[in-house]
């Protein structure tokens, strides 16, 4: 089976090369990542819960500091995400432990980040959150209907235009570090928001891509361990969405107070 391209870097086209279909209980299914990804939704939002809650409790005691309260659970949830990424990727075989753990992490960092923000405009996460499954739900249904086909045209497009974010989003980084901000693309600006908005849809068409790829996983009979490995790749994807429908909302929220 010809393996295609993903712009997620946790599903490449090496991820399901050479898996020999054995035994049918110790293989990949769908239903079987399915249920890996609504238990690692849950375990992310076990995490979100615990510093969303840690922030509004410190707000209404010390509001002046309720940020720095949870700032520890926040770097060391995005740090400790990221790294658990790093090593889920390259050692799938370790997903089955490892892809809970980035769930539980990568909810530690953005409950605080979710709660900073609704405290500023309140309402805004249960926006993010409706957005970011709304999406999910209507890309999933789309793509089982075969509305969106993921051809190579749309594959090699996607990932083109994911790795020029990537580049845009690094090079301004290390600006940032010597001192130079870039503003336009960062900033509530109509360039700004134009310009999230397009990261926004290129986040949910990767979404397409990994359903894409998760088929096939299953239909080459990889591993039983691969499905935790497929519902980490998905996550990731799930979160960088929300991330940016969370930046956008608070962009436009930002121009109208």
């Amino acid at each position: 089976m010809a393996i295609t391209r993903t712009a997620n870097p946790a599903l490449n086209k090496n991820t399901f090369r050479d898996f020999a279909i054995t035994d049918s209980s110790k293989v990949m299914t769908l239903q079987g990542t399915v249920n890996k990804i609504l238990l690692m939704i849950l375990l992310l939002l076990a995490g979100a819960f615990y510093t969303w809650r840690a922030f509004f409790e410190a707000m209404q005691t010390y509001p002046e500091t309720a940020a720095q309260s949870i700032m520890v659970w926040m770097i060391g949830g995005g740090i400790g995400g990221f790294i658990t990424a790093l090593i889920t990727i390259f050692k799938r075989t370790w997903a089955p432990y490892t892809a809970p753990i980035y769930a539980i992490l990568e909810g530690l960092f953005l409950g605080g980040l979710s709660a900073f923000f609704e405290s500023m405009y309140p309402g805004i996460v249960i926006q993010a959150v409706g957005l970011t499954f709304g999406i999910l739900i209507a890309l999933l249904l789309a793509y089982k209907s075969r509305v969106i086909k993921p051809t190579e045209n749309f594959k090699l497009g996607v990932v083109a235009a994911t790795g020029g974010i990537f580049l845009v989003y690094l090079v301004t980084f290390i600006l940032n570090l010597f001192g130079i901000p870039v503003g336009y693309i960062h900033s509530s600006s109509t360039f700004g928001i134009i310009f999230n908005l397009f990261v926004v849809v290129i986040a949910a068409l990767n979404l397409v891509l990994d359903f894409d790829f998760i088929e096939q996983g299953a239909a080459s009979g990889a591993p039983k361990y691969m499905e935790w490995y497929a519902a980490f790749g998905l996550m990731v994807t799930l979160i960088w969405l929300y991330i940016e429908i969370l930046r956008l909302l608070v962009r436009i929220a930002g121009r109208r107070s």
